[in-house]
């Protein structure tokens, strides 16, 4: 097992920005990185500004590092008006909030040659929830459509980094060093790929037929959740918009059958399938090393998609290699309690929310890919940072957030020191640096192998309907 812990992070000053920095929205994640910002990037509090609708209790913080804030709703009819006079060229604009659209502003950030981050691809209001679009226009698939055609359209502009927080982001760099560790464990003499064939092709040598994203977070709070009430270590809007979507998943070559509930999009790359099936419902079997095995949720991600899509190995048009990618998130007890609850009123959310952050006790976050089939069955590859060395490293942070802030940070840093690159995916960029800016703040980073699959203790008590012959079959995974 290859393992290696976290020291204290010394503060060095990655780069010096003279810039503007812009930071739209202000939840756990805003005020998670603000520090990390302050420490690692050579920058003056009166070059930030922060725009939002909520501070969320940010307002303490903001004004202790002597941070401007605005608070005010960005819309469609009044974006461009409260963004203009505060970007230009070689500013930057860090997008952390939700319900305001990446494209446009991306597209507003391409015109005035604005840097620009973001976590995940946002929509308007509605755009995950309109009974009027379909279930495929409700999906990631169609929304990472449209950013991939708004890239075409500005190659070689200002560097926007699109969807790189922990997951997405930070997941497909642990994906590749995944894959060069398994290379190495396996006797698979390769270079370290540089091209996206490349990667595909080791993939595809490796025998690697599946990846999750196999996350379990522990961390508990002495409170109770109460009746009516949506807790949760990180952003309660988020995680319930993504839920409410369709579950979603890169889909693999090795595949035998389409999910009975299973559907193809008809635009766009055709990496990834859908389930008629929000994702908030859908269970399916994984493994993390501490937690062993569980049953996550299939909460569509950009990474599905984009992990896979990237993977893709083609021989002339026809695609001979993919794996099977996604989600397989079991959070915080206490959110499970709150998802059951929405679930029985028909994903209707709660009216109030508690986000704990400082009232945790205990518990950990351990995120990681689970890359299965290959010559040694399984191998996690990931983060296992608890509670209290989160604490130690970075205030305003708990363990799931300090795993999202870091790749922000690297991600930051990385567009500055390439700031000509375009829109790009985390699969597109340089996975060491990221991962070298990051790992000071992951605390464990844990390489383990398993014999676990899917079918362990399976069909003894009641009859299922197996594949055993390939235990990588989708339909071994998933929970009905």
């Amino acid at each position: 097992m290859a393992k290696k812990t976290a020291r204290k992070p010394a503060a060095k000053k990655y780069l010096d920005f003279h810039g503007r920095m812009v930071m739209v929205g202000f939840g756990s994640i805003g005020q998670g990185v603000l520090p990390l910002i302050l420490r690692h990037i050579n920058i003056k509090p009166e070059q930030i500004t922060i725009i939002t609708d909520d501070m969320r209790g940010g307002e303490k913080e903001a004004e202790r590092f002597g941070i401007e804030y605005v608070e005010k709703r960005l819309t469609e009819s009044n974006l461009r008006s409260t963004l203009d006079n505060r970007l230009g060229q070689g500013d930057f604009l860090v997008n952390l909030s939700v319900e305001v659209a990446s494209t446009a502003l991306i597209e507003l950030c391409q015109k005035k040659g604005v840097l620009y981050l973001d976590t995940c691809i946002e929509p308007w209001p509605g755009g995950y929830s309109d009974p009027n679009l379909s279930v495929s226009r409700r999906s990631n698939y169609a929304l990472r459509d449209t950013m991939l055609k708004l890239k075409q359209r500005h190659k070689g502009g200002t560097t926007a980094v699109v969807a790189h927080g922990a997951n997405p982001g930070l997941v497909s760099h642990f994906t590749k060093q995944a894959l060069v560790n398994l290379a190495r464990d396996t006797g698979v003499k390769t270079p370290v790929p540089t091209t996206r064939e490349g990667w595909g092709r080791l993939a595809q040598r490796l025998g690697v037929k599946v990846i999750h994203i196999a996350e379990r977070d522990t961390q508990v709070s002495p409170k109770p959740k109460e009746v009516g009430e949506f807790v949760n270590t990180w952003s309660i809007d988020g995680f319930v918009s993504e839920g409410g979507q369709p579950a979603e998943m890169g889909w693999g070559t090795h595949e035998k059958t389409m999910p009975p509930d299973g559907k193809r999009h008809t635009f766009g790359c055709d990496a990834a399938i859908y389930l008629n099936r929000p994702g908030l419902l859908t269970q399916v079997r994984t493994w993390t090393p501490i937690e062993g095995p569980f049953h996550g949720f299939v909460i569509t991600h950009n990474e599905s998609i984009s992990i896979a899509d990237y993977l893709t190995v083609h021989d002339g048009k026809k695609v001979v290699y993919r794996p099977t990618v996604h989600y397989a998130y079991h959070p915080c007890d206490q959110a499970i309690i709150s998802m059951h609850e929405i679930a029985g009123k028909n994903l209707k959310q709660q009216k109030r929310q508690r986000l704990i952050v400082d009232e945790v006790t205990s518990g950990r976050d351990e995120l990681g890919v689970l890359l299965m089939g290959h010559k040694k069955g399984a191998y996690w590859y990931g983060s296992q940072i608890d509670i209290h060395e989160a604490r130690s490293l970075v205030p305003y942070n708990n363990a799931t957030s300090i795993q999202v802030v870091a790749p922000v940070l690297s991600g930051i840093v990385w567009a500055l020191e390439n700031p000509n690159e375009g829109i790009v995916e985390a699969d597109e960029m340089d996975f060491r640096r990221n991962l070298e800016i990051c790992m000071p703040y992951l605390g464990p980073v844990v390489g383990k192998y398993s014999d676990w699959t899917p079918l362990q203790g399976r069909g003894e008590l009641f009859p299922e309907d197996l594949d055993k012959s390939d235990p990588w079959q989708f339909k071994n995974f998933r929970v009905v």
